[in-house]
């Protein structure tokens, strides 16, 4: 197996928004409290973190505060996929420069490459940057899955180092554990621990922006050989979890985190706030949980 980014739970962020600009001093606060809470490392301008209806100059503000502003106190990992190889390269780059400690890059969306473009675009990224690489395959979100032998290929070069499987498939997680030497994780929440009782080495979580301690704990528990601990914590969670996604992501998470006080401010269109039936099945999740609000 390559070296590890992090092992643990990697929060992926959301992005606070105060009316039409990012609110930098949320930003801050949110980082300080992922520190102060355990969580191993933090994604910023991903999926969650609203990442398509950030323009270019803010996407890029954004990697450089949060790496400027972690400085070193915690793994900061910048979303630098793009449907576009010329500005995925553009922007991992950028990332570099600044300080981001490595890349989550995202299969390319809409254009539906083909395996072969697949290949070359991770690896015209891989040839311009040393940062540590994790690729992204999520084709529910994107329309395009990476198939096992082209995670054979780029295995082969040496900075793309791990992958965050978000297909829910555990075959397909099983084959890259068997026949690659890439670290995996899960990118889906409620499958951490299938994914790491297959040699995953922890998670990329939506569900650590509210819970990031026992999203540490679950992981950390089962590094540490205490699978009866972690499978507690992780079953409790897991109603929860489920209505994080009862509209799509960063939907819930983001009126999950308002309804705390955290105030990330709301979700930018085409998405919007969420249906009422719906929010209500939210907050019973929340309060079944134990959380206050």
């Amino acid at each position: 197996m390559k070296k590890p980014l992090f092992t643990g739970s990697a929060v992926a962020l959301v992005t606070p928004f105060k009316g039409d600009k990012i609110d930098y001093e949320k930003l801050g606060e949110l980082i300080d409290y992922h520190i102060e809470h355990k969580t191993d490392a933090v994604v910023v301008c991903a999926t969650t973190g609203e990442a398509p209806t950030i323009p270019n100059e803010d996407h890029l503000a954004t990697l450089k505060f949060a790496a400027e502003y972690a400085a070193g106190r915690i793994t900061v990992i910048a979303g630098t996929g793009s449907n576009d190889t010329h500005h995925a390269v553009m922007f991992s780059e950028y990332a570099e420069k600044v300080g981001c400690d490595g890349l989550l890059l995202v299969t390319p969306y809409y254009n539906k490459a083909t395996q072969k473009g697949l290949y070359l675009h991770f690896k015209a990224v891989a040839d311009r940057v040393s940062l540590p690489i994790i690729l992204y395959n999520i084709p529910g979100r994107t329309g395009c899955a990476i198939s096992i032998d082209t995670f054979k290929k780029l295995d082969e070069i040496p900075n793309i180092i791990g992958v965050k499987e978000a297909t829910g498939s555990l075959a397909l997680a099983g084959q890259i554990a068997a026949y690659t030497d890439l670290v995996l994780y899960s990118g889906n929440d409620d499958v951490i621990l299938p994914m790491m009782s297959l040699g995953g080495k922890g998670v990329i979580s939506v569900i650590a922006n509210i819970l990031p301690d026992e999203t540490h704990d679950v992981c950390q528990k089962f590094l540490d050989g205490d699978t009866y601990g972690a499978r507690a914590v992780y079953l409790k969670m897991i109603e929860l979890i489920h209505a994080l996604f009862l509209e799509v992501n960063p939907i819930p998470i983001k009126t999950a985190m308002n309804l705390l006080g955290f105030n990330v401010g709301e979700v930018r269109l085409p998405l919007c706030s969420m249906e009422e039936e719906n929010l209500e099945k939210l907050k019973q999740a929340m309060k079944n949980y134990g959380l206050k609000f």
